[in-house]
């Protein structure tokens, strides 16, 4: 296990099916970062029968996002409280819209913290609709049927296309490829953290090296 020459705030994104919460398995365990899953605390919140859990399961068994104001008090909540001996975070599925993405600024800011990069998985749409398909068939999750998965990714494209700019005016973005094997989707993405913690290259020169 390394450990990280500075505090790392990441941001990982991608469509449905990309394979954020790998990478994000394996990100946290080199960096030593905690991994905020907004998809992991909503199903907790839905397990839970939580009036957030309710509204939030209507909500995602239709395919929609659920609101902007119910996502950021959540994580607000465990960004403040992650313990001090970790190297940062690494946001999964977060933010996914533009309000988001400025709330998120404005608590990092607030906590006199700093972003570090958003990671954006890049995977065509036909191997996306085919990994959630196969992944609908073993987990028996109600939203990974066909039609279901269409509209998410329908929706994803409309409504994450700012957040994707809001960070490249930053220059916080960083699309990588994400077809291939996991390591070798893995290995694309710590070489741009990596690059980014020695000042070894520019951002948008090692992005394009990458993709």
């Amino acid at each position: 296990m390394e450990k990280a020459k500075s505090k790392l705030n990441i941001i990982i994104c991608g469509a449905p099916g990309c394979g954020k919460g790998t990478q994000s398995d394996l990100l946290l365990q080199k960096y030593r970062l905690i991994h905020l899953s907004t998809g992991d605390i909503l199903r907790n919140e839905i397990e839970a029968k939580t009036d957030n859990g309710i509204i939030a399961e209507k909500l995602i068994s239709k395919g929609e996002f659920v609101p902007d104001s119910m996502i950021v008090k959540i994580l607000s909540k465990r960004i403040v409280e992650k313990p001090a001996t970790c190297n940062g975070i690494i946001l999964d599925g977060f933010p996914r819209t533009l309000s988001q993405a400025e709330a998120l600024e404005a608590l990092m800011t607030s906590l006199g913290k700093k972003t570090t990069i958003l990671i954006d998985l890049v995977v065509e749409k036909e191997e996306l609709i085919s990994r959630l398909v196969k992944r609908g068939e073993t987990s028996g999750r109600s939203d990974d049927n066909l039609e279901t998965i269409k509209k998410r990714l329908e929706v994803y494209e409309i409504k994450t296309a700012p957040v994707s700019d809001f960070y490249k005016k930053l220059n916080k973005y960083a699309p990588i490829n994400g077809m291939g094997t996991v390591e070798e989707i893995f290995s694309r993405i710590t070489d741009v953290i990596d690059s980014i913690e020695s000042n070894e290259v520019n951002l948008n020169e090692k992005v394009n090296a990458c993709c």
